[in-house]
Order: C-alpha cells, then sequence, then structure tokens
C-alpha cells in the first residue's frame, strides 16, 4: 500500500509537502526567500489573513503597522479581520511598511 496515492472520485493524486510542490513548479514568489518556510507556507494555505501573519512574523502590533504603512489603525484592523479587502495603494503601503512584494497579501 503506498501511502503516497490518495483516490478521489477514482482519479490518483499524489502528496507533496507544499514546499517540494512550488519547487517543482517552479511556483516561488518573489520575496520568498527572505522568510521562514513556515511562514510561506501559512501564507500559501490561505488559513491566516496574510497581513496578520507577516505583521506577527515581523513583531509589530497593529498601531506600528498603521504608523508605518501611514494608514489608520481602524482600517489596518477591517482589513486584518477581513471586513475590508484593502485598495491596492493600502495595500501596497503595508506590503512595503512588511517588507514584502504586495502579491504576498491577496488572501
Amino acid at each position: 500500500m503506498n501511502h503516497d496515492l490518495l483516490h478521489i472520485q477514482g482519479k490518483p493524486y499524489v502528496l507533496v509537502p507544499l514546499h517540494e510542490y512550488r519547487a517543482l513548479n517552479n511556483d516561488a514568489t518573489p520575496g520568498d526567500a527572505d522568510l521562514p518556510q513556515d511562514i510561506v507556507d501559512a501564507l500559501y494555505t490561505g488559513k491566516t489573513n496574510p497581513v496578520r501573519l507577516l505583521r506577527h512574523y515581523r513583531g509589530m502590533t497593529q498601531g506600528d503597522l498603521a504608523a508605518a504603512a501611514d494608514l489608520s489603525r481602524p482600517y489596518l484592523a477591517e482589513i486584518e479581520g477581513g471586513k475590508k479587502a484593502g485598495s491596492v495603494a493600502a495595500l501596497r503601503q503595508i506590503a512595503a511598511a512588511l517588507a514584502v512584494p504586495a502579491g504576498l497579501l491577496v488572501a
């Protein structure tokens, strides 16, 4: 019995760790190399808001990030909470403050 094979609706699928899958598909996002593998994996799984995840990783409070991105803390909280998507300009400002490509912030 091969534990790496999974059958869904009669079709065989191979289970591969996310970081190996990205390496196989050359799907690395610019800036991934600057982040630890567990953070990159968490970003790709999409279970946590990427702004919140990266803010915590950088050791910033919402107030710190809001000030660095020149945004209000309530607006940032709404983005992190999923109540607002955030404008393109706001996401770019957040990305710059977190020193990551803006594409990493799109959930």
